[in-house]
């Protein structure tokens, strides 16, 4: 069956996907037919995505918590598992019933997927999301400009106003965490396409994650939460670098998303000193 755009049967667009190697190429074919706006556009899509580009960088957005988020060419694309940080992030926030309005920060914050959709899933958010690569703030802020949040270039907490020192209840981070040596192992859609600063955790992959622990008790208000996505492997050592800097940490995981997250939680009140 063809669309009105393409000027060849769907069929033939599914075929030049499945030749190339994408697993969902009816799904992908739909997609790129419900988005292009010419016959011209729909071609030059399908020819971008045969070419190997992330079929998000193609249509320009991506679904995340029932969001479509916008996602420029060269800018990290939010994964699905992701979506685990952002239940954890409600759940803890829906224990505590807060009746304020909440001070979240996104570290690390791409396309600023996560902060969108906690915004969208939490009643009154004060968002400040945070990321080093020039091309993910100006996306970021296109996604969050509707919420009021604020988006800052520079390197973690470096950006944010000194104000929110001491008052941040949700500090959640999607941070690079594959170890350097597995940049290579990775699919060409990341190794290629998406920033390496994105991906490379260091050494071990927690270069960044420990950073993000160090200063957290900073920042976070009492009883405030830390959520960072790792992966099941590094969720012990992630959970000890928690605790070495005065949190509290707990590991959830999901089979079904594939996914893992460490929460610290900031305690009320720290211990004398002996």
């Amino acid at each position: 069956m063809s669309s009105p755009l393409s000027p060849y049967p769907q069929s033939v667009i599914v075929t030049r996907l499945r030749a190339a190697g994408c697993v969902f190429a009816e799904d992908e074919a739909h997609l790129l037919v419900s988005t292009a706006r010419t016959p011209s556009d729909l071609t030059a899509m399908v020819d971008r995505r045969v070419a190997g580009l992330p079929l998000e960088h193609v249509l320009g957005w991506a679904e995340f918590c029932g969001l479509r988020i916008a996602v420029d060419p060269g800018v990290f694309v939010p994964r699905r598992r992701t979506e685990f940080l952002i239940h954890q992030a409600v759940a803890v926030q829906d224990r505590q019933a807060p009746a304020r309005t909440q001070v979240v920060v996104d570290l690390c914050c791409g396309s600023g997927a996560v902060g969108a959709a906690l915004t969208a899933a939490l009643e009154r958010v004060e968002l400040h999301a945070v990321d080093i690569d020039p091309a993910a703030v100006r996306c970021a802020r296109r996604n969050v400009a509707a919420t009021g949040g604020q988006v800052y270039g520079g390197d973690l907490y470096a950006p944010l106003p000194g104000t929110l020192r001491g008052r941040v209840d949700l500090l959640v981070a999607s941070a690079p965490y594959v170890p350097t040596e597995a940049i290579g192992l990775l699919p060409p859609e990341a190794r290629i396409h998406e920033p390496r600063v994105a991906l490379d955790g260091g050494e071990d992959g927690l270069d960044v994650v420990r950073r993000l622990a160090a200063a957290a008790p900073l920042w976070l208000a009492p009883d405030g939460h830390l959520l960072v996505e790792t992966s099941e492997r590094q969720a012990p050592r992630t959970a000890e670098a928690f605790a070495r800097n005065g949190l509290i940490p707990r590991i959830a995981g999901s089979a079904e998303l594939d996914a893992t997250v460490v929460i610290g939680t900031r305690p009320t009140c720290r211990s004398p000193r002996r």
